[in-house]
């Protein structure tokens, strides 16, 4: 090659890396010009559902596009995000993501995507415990209690989940190693629906996601034993955890992130990420998420990513401990 068609061949190079970076800036300057669609992988009512919808609200009125919440519920949420792994790279599916997602990573023996390689980090959203809440028929006011009386009914009791590899079921299956009971886990198809049998006297207790328990929580249809986290909820002080009222050493916290396709042009990630970190910082957001027990945990796309890895970890060594299976 000449020194003249090698010069020409650099700048024409050069001249395609400009165009392509101008091209995705204006892409992400004309984003969105369309809706948004956010795929919340579990049923309508539940915790992640709830968090979606106040997400997607404030989102919609920042881009003057609705974001449209598409709940796809399925295989602990791994229907859900397989969908959304396979939809276009351009912005216009996000994805909630939540510790199932990461619990399933490790349990699913094929979920269908990779939670780190088929999908670029938005931010973190949210935090928070679950109750164990009772049927007011169990005789068990406190977290010794119940432990006392699955030891005396062995194989006896159960307890509801949202579905295999949700927070619910890797909570009581903590609970069950933990305390060395024999119960037995009854998977739904959300944790809404757990509860719902467990008002109804269907089973016998469940670990619920605070955004669903709370308003059980306020009505006295269940009885609330403990939370799961480190620390108290500010919603109920006088609520004890359940490592300080019987179990120590027991502490789980729900998480949910956002998340869209691996290949989105980093200038619309960063119109995402600054669009959502914006939201999370309203007044009114903190307070309708403080309202359902949780908390915000708004973050930048490295975070959440680094975050997601460190959570893979350690939940796969949880449920190596406890054994817990994709029943």
């Amino acid at each position: 090659m000449n020194v003249d068609r090698l010069c020409r061949t650099v700048i024409a190079a050069a001249a395609s890396g400009l165009l392509g970076a101008f091209g995705a800036q204006g892409y992400a300057q004309g984003y969105p010009s369309k809706p948004v669609r956010m795929i919340a992988p579990f049923p309508p009512g539940g915790s992640s559902d709830l968090i979606a919808r106040i997400v997607a609200q404030k989102l919609s009125e920042r881009f003057a596009h609705q974001v449209i919440i598409d709940n796809r519920p399925g295989a602990g949420s791994n229907l859900g995000s397989q969908l959304a792994a396979r939809a276009a790279p351009d912005g216009y599916t996000l994805l909630l993501t939540s510790v199932t997602n990461a619990i399933n990573m490790t349990l699913s023996r094929n979920p269908g995507y990779d939670l780190i390689k088929d999908f670029a980090p938005i931010s973190k959203l949210a935090i928070g415990p679950t109750a164990l809440v009772v049927h007011p028929s169990v005789p068990a006011t406190t977290v010794v209690e119940l432990i006392k009386l699955a030891h005396a009914r062995p194989g006896q009791l159960n307890y509801g989940s949202g579905g295999n590899g949700t927070p619910s079921h890797l909570s009581g299956e903590m609970f069950r190693h933990m305390a060395k009971v024999n119960i037995a886990h009854v998977p739904y198809k959300g944790t809404g629906q757990s509860v719902n049998d467990l008002v109804a006297g269907q089973i016998h207790f469940v670990f619920a996601s605070m955004p669903v328990a709370v308003q059980h929580m306020k009505t006295g249809r269940l009885r609330t034993l403990a939370v799961t986290g480190a620390q108290r909820t500010p919603l109920a002080p006088d609520l004890p955890t359940v490592a300080e009222s019987g179990l120590p050493g027991y502490a789980f916290d729900s998480w949910w992130g956002l998340v869209t396709n691996r290949g989105v042009p980093t200038p619309v990630l960063n119109t995402l990420s600054t669009e959502v970190r914006h939201v999370l910082r309203l007044q009114d957001v903190k307070e309708r998420f403080s309202d359902l027990g949780i908390d915000v945990l708004q973050s930048t796309p490295a975070e959440l990513a680094s975050f997601t890895r460190s959570e893979i970890d350690r939940l796969a060594k949880i449920i190596r401990e406890t054994g817990m299976r994709d029943d």
